[in-house]
């Protein structure tokens, strides 16, 4: 059993963000919910690739959950998911601000019928504010909050980063936040209003590089794969392929030099420093290059592993996938799927609890799986009531 074995989710999220949190709360142990309309999670249809009818991108963030399609415009369907959400310890969704007011699934309605429950709602820009009704999409949102303007070649365009990480990262908020939200209902018996945008989660995740600008005033500018604040840190090129060097004291650096045959450059005042290389990284990173180049990728991080200096390969994901270390903490969970067979999903980073670790509890839904489970086992619907609703498109029987 998990830690949240017994929590109820109701999850009304799609895409990403949402999905994202309710998988993690789903592989801890907690009943979810996933409501869809009757066409399904956008994610759904977003591919190629796609396997066993599925795409890769729907069955990336939606583990271990219970899928019901209802249809929320017809106000049958609506008052399923009402009666849903009475039962229910958590509510989740991605709705355009004050969205699902007009279904009567807004926070306002649903607290009095259910004090205890924790509703978050997962925007772009939060439901406040002169940008709330704006849409909020990933890209955008790395956009706005300066992200891509920190990220690229010095004398390159602005880059995204290659997955949407201010989704992935509200979503992890999303979690926090809800965790934190169930112990203080634990001392006061009550649920709240969790308001989330990935606006203010992007800035957030700036930290180290929004604090230098709050301090100084000016904006940091994009250094490719090097560091703002500390040299060396950064990829350099060898023969056969990338790796990343990342010297993150003097002593390291000492050890670099020697490591390399440089000793000298520990001694030059220009380096002695951390703060003496920042100043002069033009000057020390182009004799680094060129002697990084003269050997193998694989050589050199073996020598630097050899004299305690922190190297990685820059790997795609096939070796990624492939290292070692990927077996050994059990990294991929293999599920059985009714349409893909055995399907392979990056496996959660809960699962080293030493007593209650996360564990997948199902392969991601098929669209409509348990709709008809669900109404029976947890509303008491009739046999009779089922079919009057799929026949009136007020939900799918999956």
């Amino acid at each position: 059993m998990g830690p949240l074995t017994g929590l109820k989710v109701l999850d009304l999220s799609r895409v990403l963000a949402g999905p994202f949190a309710t998988q993690v709360l789903a592989d801890l142990g907690a009943l979810v919910w996933k409501v869809e309309s009757p066409g399904g999670d956008d994610t759904r249809r977003w591919g190629p690739p796609f396997v066993g009818g599925e795409s890769a991108y729907y069955l990336a963030a939606n583990r271990g959950k219970k899928s019901l399609a209802i249809n929320l415009k017809d106000p049958r369907g609506a008052a399923i998911v009402r009666e849903l959400a009475g039962r229910a310890d958590v509510l989740i969704e991605n709705f355009k601000a004050g969205g699902l007011e007009k279904y009567g699934l807004d926070y306002p309605s649903l607290k009095e019928a259910n004090p205890r429950l924790v509703y978050v709602s997962i925007t772009g820009f939060g439901q406040t504010g002169p940008r709330a009704q704006e849409p909020g999409y990933d890209a955008a949102l790395q956009g706005i909050t300066g992200l891509m303007s920190i990220t690229g070649e010095p004398d390159g365009p602005p880059i995204k980063v290659g997955v949407a990480l201010i989704d992935v990262l509200t979503g992890w908020a999303a979690v926090a936040g809800i965790l934190a939200a169930l112990l203080e209902r634990e001392r006061s018996g009550r649920g709240q209003h969790l308001d989330l945008s990935l606006f203010e989660v992007g800035l957030m995740s700036l930290v180290n590089q929004a604090q230098s600008y709050l301090v100084t005033g000016t904006a940091p500018r994009r250094l490719g794969n090097a560091h703002p604040q500390i040299v060396p840190y950064q990829a350099f090129q060898a023969k056969g392929g990338w790796f990343i060097l990342a010297v993150g004291n003097d002593a390291q650096f000492a050890r670099m030099c020697r490591a390399i045959g440089r000793e000298a450059l520990a001694r030059d005042p220009r380096f002695r420093t951390n703060a003496d290389r920042v100043k002069n990284r033009d000057a020390l990173i182009p004799v680094l290059a060129a002697v990084f180049r003269e050997r193998g990728r694989d050589e050199w991080i073996q020598l630097f592993r050899a004299h305690g200096v922190p190297a990685t390969p820059v790997n795609d994901l096939a070796e990624a996938f492939a290292d070692p270390q990927v077996e050994a903490r059990g990294a991929i969970w293999e599920l059985d799927h009714p349409t893909v067979g055995a399907l392979r999903t990056v496996a959660s980073v809960f699962q080293h609890f030493s007593r209650t670790p996360a564990a997948p509890a199902g392969p991601p839904p098929r669209l409509g799986e348990h709709t008809l489970e669900v109404l029976v086992e947890e509303l008491g619907y009739r046999e009779e009531e089922l079919r009057a609703l799929v026949q009136a498109g007020a939900i799918g029987s999956g």
